[in-house]
């Protein structure tokens, strides 16, 4: 989560387009990808970004132990799901792989503290009530740091990256278009928040 200020939310169809993404992103700034669960094609993506110098390729959209057990052993080096469940949640402890489950109330943080986990996904942020939202939610949590994804673009992540339990935005925009458009707003990116 501190690598990059904003993790790119992959959804790519097919497998031979995933290097030149992942090639994009890292030639700009952004080395942890999270390449989303949604499609076929998934692992194999994982499996052709994984091979980009540089590229930190996790799974995202993770919602069951059974995907979860497939990420893992197809590599992951870290794990996103848009909720967060204990059979999800344990078997991803348990293999030592960094895990950000989503959250988007204080039942949900304090399920996750209850796990040993202090990094939470604030998801979905814009339709869970926005920054305000997670501004009263972070109040009690002081030990606590988010990745707000779902809404946030390029003109919204300055304002949430502001917020000190902020260290990183997860989004889509980052990742539309040719390499070189791909890789330009990558550069942009890498910058937001520094």
């Amino acid at each position: 989560m501190q690598v990059a200020p904003v993790v790119p939310v992959l959804v790519v169809h097919d497998a031979a387009d995933a290097q030149p993404i992942a090639k994009a992103l890292v030639a700009g700034g952004i080395r942890v990808l999270e390449v989303t669960m949604r499609t076929p094609a998934a692992l194999e993506v994982m499996a052709e970004m994984k091979k980009v110098e540089g590229a930190i390729v996790g799974a995202g959209t993770v919602v069951s132990a059974a995907q979860a057990a497939q990420v893992i052993d197809a590599g992951a080096e870290f794990i996103v799901s848009p909720g967060l469940t204990e059979s999800v949640a344990r078997p991803i402890i348990d293999a030592g792989v960094p895990f950000l489950p989503g959250i988007a109330n204080a039942s949900d943080i304090m399920r996750g503290l209850d796990l040993g986990l202090d990094h939470f996904k604030f998801f979905p942020a814009e339709t869970s009530g926005g920054l305000k939202a997670l501004k009263a939610l972070a109040a009690p949590f002081g030990q606590c740091r988010f990745c707000p994804t779902g809404g946030i673009s390029e003109a919204s992540a300055p304002e949430w990256l502001a917020f000190e339990p902020v260290l990183c935005v997860g989004g889509s925009w980052v990742a539309s278009g040719t390499p070189e458009e791909i890789e330009a707003k990558a550069k942009a990116a890498s910058q937001l928040g520094r």
